[in-house]
């Protein structure tokens, strides 16, 4: 029973030997370098704080990389990172170690993150913690040294993307720690990872990537966290991340102009969570989202592909909200590591015959019962021409999206027409066009937008006297009612559960760079009245008896927003009645 700890004792020893003879951080030392990643890689991450061995659960789950979360200081001012912020899990041997040893036997390998939601938001991360750029640069270099890693990752969100001078730090810091493993001949990549939009980085994360190219420091992977939107609308996971990469993929080319398309996604990284996310059912990543997400990101070539967290692929809570140890869906153990797992390695390889796929107008707009076309163009990219399938989906209620022919062999075009119904709720909407040959996929999406009397504020059936929720759209639990009621002879009433809010929601078409008021009556415990998208804006109350709630607000360049009324998880129902907007 003590031989694990003389050897750590032994291992202890050898270390500081090393030190002596002149090998240790920062001193030149080359005695391992470490092994550089695969250049696509799987590598969901670890919740280090729960106790769990990586090694075990790689062996069980069978991911073989793993991004280890997270390190930090243990309180503000420090420049010594420790796991979780834990002074008795400091960054060394004795810690993780054996784990990560045993993972590189079997072919893997390890990621270590700094930050995340907590350090970022407490002032813990080391970056922000300590203000001596050589100090967080030799606490890089001792994570680097002591693990012999190959890649540290930057979580960057809430506070840490506003502190300007902790940015500039890191990234100064980077830059030596770059300079340093060059000398010595180790190869180390940077990854940032950074929250998004569903159209790439916020100009806060732009900013991050601006201050490490002044600094002159490479970011070699920039990692999006595809998931917590914060804009309280219901998102189709998968089509956000491939649009989200896309808007990323543009900014990088912005900053970057002279790298090659294939070296652009190769800087591009993805994080989902498996099911329910820990903002809420209406982003939840499914499945059926996790082959799409993969074929995708085989398609593209893009560098990291990995979820929060591996503790939570499991079908463990089907119906609960978010939760550290479970997805909340239905699902088989491991299924979202299976799906993902093959993406490290050869597997990234483009098949022998590839095909492109694209629309002319990507863009298009109708009146409720008109007409929009676009033209489905199909290019041959290796190999022979194959057939490609052709499916479209995303049409709005009381609209048809009809593929005129429905396949074609690479080369061919095909007509996308959608139709929209009178009932059509004016708005933008994304509808998605997938070509499948054989186990290769591409998709091209058109944005449609439904006009609504020349973009002027048309909110559909704000006072719910029509006796049904269209054009709404609800979570389950919302209904019409004739009591209570605010005015006439109608009301909305929903019914928040443990993992919906109840919220309806419907997408309105407005006049860009316009102010707004949206005004409504509503009574129930906490009884949410907002809009998101295009602007951002809420208010709410909780009262027994019906209150007026005011959200003033102005759209962006698109005009586009999505209008919402909801309670919130696990509160009594709430009723909202006469809606408007002006």
């Amino acid at each position: 029973m003590t031989r694990p700890r003389s050897l750590r004792a032994l291992l202890s020893g050898l270390a500081t030997l090393a030190a002596s003879a002149g090998l240790a951080l920062g001193t030149g030392g080359t005695a391992h370098a470490a092994t550089p990643l695969p250049a696509h890689v799987f590598a969901p991450y670890f919740e280090s704080y729960n106790g769990d061995s990586p090694a075990a659960l790689a062996q069980s789950s069978g991911a073989k990389y793993l991004t280890m979360a997270f390190l930090q200081a243990d309180r503000k001012g420090s420049c010594t990172p420790y796991w979780n912020g834990d002074s008795s899990k400091p960054v060394d041997g004795s810690v993780f170690g054996g784990d990560f040893t045993t993972l590189r036997s079997r072919g893997g390998d390890v990621i270590p993150s700094l930050g995340g939601y907590a350090a970022d938001n407490g002032g813990t991360e080391i970056a922000d913690s300590c203000t001596n750029v050589d100090s967080v640069a030799a606490a890089y270099e001792k994570i680097i040294t002591t693990y012999d890693v190959s890649r540290l990752d930057m979580d960057v969100e809430d506070n840490s993307l506003t502190n300007t001078a902790g940015i500039d730090r890191r990234n100064q810091a980077i830059k030596k720690v770059q300079d340093w493993a060059a000398a010595n001949g180790r190869s180390v990549q940077f990854s940032y990872t950074l929250p998004t939009t569903t159209t790439g980085l916020a100009d806060s994360g732009l900013a991050v990537l601006r201050s490490a190219k002044n600094a002159g420091a490479k970011v070699d992977v920039v990692n999006l966290m595809t998931f917590d939107y914060y804009d309280g609308a219901t998102h189709h996971m998968a089509t956000d991340t491939e649009t989200a990469a896309s808007g990323l993929h543009d900014q990088l080319a912005g900053l970057y102009p002279n790298l090659s398309d294939t070296q652009l996604w190769n800087m591009v990284g993805v994080t989902e969570m498996p099911g329910v996310d820990d903002y809420g059912p209406a982003e939840t990543f499914t499945t059926a989202d996790a082959g799409t997400v993969y074929d995708w990101a085989v398609a593209r070539g893009i560098n990291t592909l990995s979820f929060w967290a591996l503790q939570r692929d499991n079908g463990g809570c089907p119906g609960s909200p978010a939760s550290d140890t479970c997805s909340g869906i239905a699902q088989d153990t491991w299924y979202f590591t299976h799906t993902f797992a093959p993406f490290t390695g050869g597997t990234t390889t483009p098949p022998a015959s590839d095909f492109s796929l694209s629309l002319s107008p990507a863009t298009a707009s109708a009146d409720p019962g008109g007409t929009a076309t676009a033209t489905v163009k199909t290019a041959v990219t290796s190999g022979s021409a194959q057939t490609v399938g052709l499916t479209v989906s995303g049409a709005p209620s009381g609209a048809t999206a009809s593929l005129s022919p429905s396949s074609v062999t690479a080369g061919g075009t095909s007509t996308l027409a959608v139709k929209t119904g009178a009932s059509t709720a004016p708005g933008t909407y994304t509808l998605t066009v997938t070509g499948t040959a054989g186990s290769t996929r591409h998709s091209a999406t058109l944005t449609l937008t439904v006009k609504g009397s020349g973009g002027t504020a048309v909110l559909g059936n704000g006072d719910f006297e029509s006796g049904s929720l269209t054009p709404w759209t609800c979570d389950g639990g919302a209904t019409v009612v004739s009591s209570p009621v605010h005015g006439g002879s109608h009301a909305l009433r929903t019914v928040p559960s443990a993992s919906q809010t109840g919220q309806c929601a419907q997408t309105l078409a407005l006049k860009p760079d316009t102010s707004y008021t949206l005004s409504g009556w509503v009574q129930g415990p906490y009884a949410y009245l907002g809009v998101s998208g295009g602007a951002t804006a809420s208010t709410w109350a909780s009262s027994s008896s019906w209150t007026k709630l005011t959200v003033p607000f102005t759209t962006g360049s698109s005009g586009t927003v999505t209008v919402y009324v909801h309670g919130w998880y696990g509160q009594g129902a709430v009723s909202a009645d006469d809606l408007t907007l002006s």
